[in-house]
């Protein structure tokens, strides 16, 4: 049996406050340290996923899957040791991606890790749950591991049918799993910044979902706290996932 530890955020870019966000996650990604951590809204030619990967003791390779143009997508950091292979990439439209990798772990166990975000217009539930199908056909068809592990921005509540035909394919939501309900809200953070997203309700819409032998041993909110000065001020403007797993 091999120990895992995944994580998600969305760092929303480079807008909001960027500059001083940073610190922040940068803070709190060296004391997470994750084996993995799908990020979504990366600037590429910034560099911010290698900047957040170089946060902390570990080393970090990062695994990079545009969305709507080469500069700009989701990224997979994956800690050193942890070599990752069969990367691939997949357009789901509308600008949005996925990207998976295959781990090999330190015991024998293998895990298929995807990150991605899904269409974020709040009356596109339908649209939202194409992509979810798109994305399930292509990781039914994946290589064969003894995990899958997809993490990332759904956009999605638990009532959308995105939701429902993820859980339907066999994936289990790791919090829900480990807390017996899911967060009451991912977005929005308490960020506060005068080109903030304000469309839509607070809500739950990032997860961490796992299927296969795998076994949820906690999952927690992470990214979660404001500068110590300045309660407006939060990594991002989405809250972050964090579970460790056992896999085999």
């Amino acid at each position: 049996m091999d120990r895992f530890h995944v994580a998600t955020l969305n760092i929303l870019n480079l807008a909001d406050r960027w500059d001083e966000r940073l610190p922040l996650i940068l803070a709190d990604y060296a004391a997470l340290q994750p084996d993995a951590i799908g990020l979504q809204e990366v600037v590429y030619v910034m560099q911010q996923d290698r900047l957040i990967g170089a946060a902390g003791a570990g080393e970090y390779r990062s695994v990079r899957g545009w969305a709507g143009r080469p500069e700009y997508g989701n990224a997979l950091l994956i800690r050193a040791g942890l070599e990752p292979t069969i990367e691939e990439r997949l357009d789901l439209g509308l600008e949005r991606s996925a990207q998976r990798a295959v781990l090999a772990l330190p015991n024998g166990a293998t895990v298929l890790i995807a990150v991605t975000h899904l269409h974020h217009a709040v009356p596109a539930a339908a649209e939202r749950d194409e992509q979810a199908g798109a994305l399930l056909a292509w990781l039914d068809a994946a290589p064969s591991t003894t995990a899958q592990v997809v993490v990332g921005d759904f956009n999605t509540d638990p009532q959308e049918p995105a939701y429902a035909r993820m859980s339907a394919a066999g994936f289990r939501s790791s919090y829900l799993e480990a807390n017996g309900a899911e967060p009451a809200v991912t977005w929005p953070s308490g960020l506060q910044a005068p080109a903030m997203d304000t469309d839509g309700d607070p809500d739950c819409l990032d997860y961490i979902w796992v299927r296969g032998t795998v076994a949820v041993d906690d999952c927690r909110l992470a990214f979660d706290r404001p500068a110590v000065d300045d309660p407006t001020l939060y990594p991002s403007d989405h809250l972050g996932l964090s579970a460790h797993l056992r896999i085999g």
